[in-house]
């Protein structure tokens, strides 16, 4: 479907059930589009704004049947102070250094990426990932997109993060980290760390994804206050 001549609107797909990742017994399916040509940054922004993930050229959402258990959720940077039990995170990670690289992988990242898959996700949708793919993960993009590398003060890399950068903020694509180091919190601190960045960038909002209330996984998020979750209204204050 066009609206006028060079400017193409995404067509839509969805996929056919499939058993859900996150709650038993659920079926799930997705809405998604592909995400390309000169016009893919915009398309980005819109669709994350409408509650759109990113996966590659890709973007997806929920279209599930009998559920709506996945709700877009979304910090509102400016207003954010950490917890007590957050400044502990961030302190225990003070020796940490981060660097923005930019759509660029490595070999180094790749073999950081399988330690964290085969320790915590050897059963998940990305436990198959060859090197190739993780490439394609990140360098296939028409987007505005980065990874930040974080290091230790040995500079041994412990933790990656893909982020989209957004009109009206961050968005966390994807993130993999050390996983023999629990006592550090690396996921939290990753995203304690971009809320900072966001506020140094006076960037208003910072995307996590879906929140899922009933998955000790995906509930998480909740946490990150003050939050905003995506209803038929548009974007509303979280209330537990």
């Amino acid at each position: 479907m066009n609206q006028s001549s060079g400017h193409r609107l995404p067509s839509f797909f969805i996929t056919d059930p499939m058993p859900c990742p996150y709650i038993d017994g659920m079926m799930e399916r997705k809405l998604f589009a592909h995400i390309a040509g000169d016009r893919a940054d915009e398309i980005n922004n819109n669709l994350t704004h409408a509650g759109f993930r990113r996966s590659q050229t890709i973007a997806y959402r929920p279209a599930c049947d009998k559920c709506n258990a996945c709700r877009s959720v979304r910090v509102q940077a400016e207003g954010f102070a950490p917890s007590r039990n957050m400044r502990k995170i961030i302190n225990r990670n003070r020796g940490l250094t981060s660097e923005v690289i930019g759509p660029n992988t490595s070999r180094e990242q790749y073999d950081l990426l399988r330690r964290y898959l085969d320790s915590r996700h050897e059963d998940g949708g990305m436990a198959e990932m060859t090197v190739l793919d993780y490439m394609a993960m990140v360098e296939e993009t028409s987007v505005k997109t980065n990874l930040v590398e974080y290091r230790d003060d040995e500079a041994r890399l412990i933790a990656c993060l893909l982020v989209d950068e957004m009109r009206d903020g961050l968005s966390l694509v994807y993130s993999f980290f050390e996983p023999d180091r629990p006592a550090h919190s690396l996921g939290s601190y990753i995203i304690l760390d971009q809320i900072a960045r966001a506020q140094k960038l006076k960037l208003p909002h910072v995307y996590l994804g879906y929140l899922i209330e009933d998955c000790g996984k995906m509930n998480y998020k909740k946490r990150f206050k003050p939050l905003q979750i995506l209803d038929e209204e548009g974007w509303q204050a979280y209330i537990e």
